[in-house]
């Protein structure tokens, strides 16, 4: 009788992993890109979620961004006047800190801006963000849940019951209080209940051209690079 293929073990030892090799890819990606593109933008994300930053690519399919590795990016743009690769770039570098990212394009200033101040979605908040209201729920039916759904609740911290097959709320019961730190079953039961709380938004930070010129978006306009005295961290390191 055949030995059946499900359940074998499989060596993960044989899998392969980017590595080096893909942190000096993303390198010369970044380079090639400064020489292409005209604008460089640094910009900032507000409760990031994946798929709405991946309709922003869709929709910005001539430029290109980069995203997730902040270490990486400021060794390709230079982390100080004499390693950066282009005029000033290291002024954007020290900036790469947090959940952010940057843009290649050949859009202008105002064109970006514009676009990003447009572009903010409200999503449903996640356990750590903070309660943007009070949300109370009054006793009764909770007629927008299946009956099955009953146990579930009870377990999320609703005091409910099936009363003729009709999830019922027992007594008054606070889901979240405004400016207090969700937990995770809060977050569910806001999900549960349709109610967003939180703003997915991209912010512009500071824009580089291939001229040399820094901006700082909203901090008093052209800044003029300085040598980073306390440049301290080996780029060698980063790269491992």
């Amino acid at each position: 009788m055949p030995k059946t293929k499900r359940f074998q073990k499989i060596s993960l030892t044989q899998t392969k992993k980017k590595g080096l090799g893909g942190k000096q890819q993303l390198v010369e990606d970044i380079r090639s890109c400064v020489e292409k593109y005209s604008h460089l933008y640094l910009f900032s994300v507000q409760n990031m979620r994946s798929n709405k930053l991946k309709s922003i690519r869709n929709e910005w399919k001539d430029s290109r961004f980069f995203l997730g590795k902040n270490r990486v990016i400021a060794i390709a743009l230079g982390r100080s006047k004499e390693s950066e690769c282009r005029e000033n770039l290291h002024e954007i570098s020290k900036r790469l800190k947090g959940q952010c990212g940057i843009v290649f394009t050949d859009k202008t200033k105002e064109e970006v801006t514009k676009y990003f101040e447009k572009h903010i979605e409200s999503d449903y908040a996640r356990s750590g963000n903070n309660a943007t209201e009070t949300v109370i729920l009054q006793p009764g039916p909770l007629e927008q849940f299946p009956f099955n759904m009953e146990p579930y609740l009870r377990q999320l911290g609703l005091p409910t019951s099936l009363q003729r097959g009709v999830v019922t709320l027992l007594k008054e019961h606070t889901v979240c209080k405004e400016g207090n730190v969700l937990t995770p079953e809060e977050a569910r039961l806001l999900k549960l209940l349709c109610i967003h709380m939180a703003e997915f938004k991209v912010t512009v930070e500071a824009v580089w051209q291939k001229d040399g010129t820094f901006e700082e978006i909203g901090h008093g306009g052209l800044l003029v690079a300085q040598d980073d005295a306390n440049e301290t961290e080996s780029e060698n390191e980063d790269m491992e």
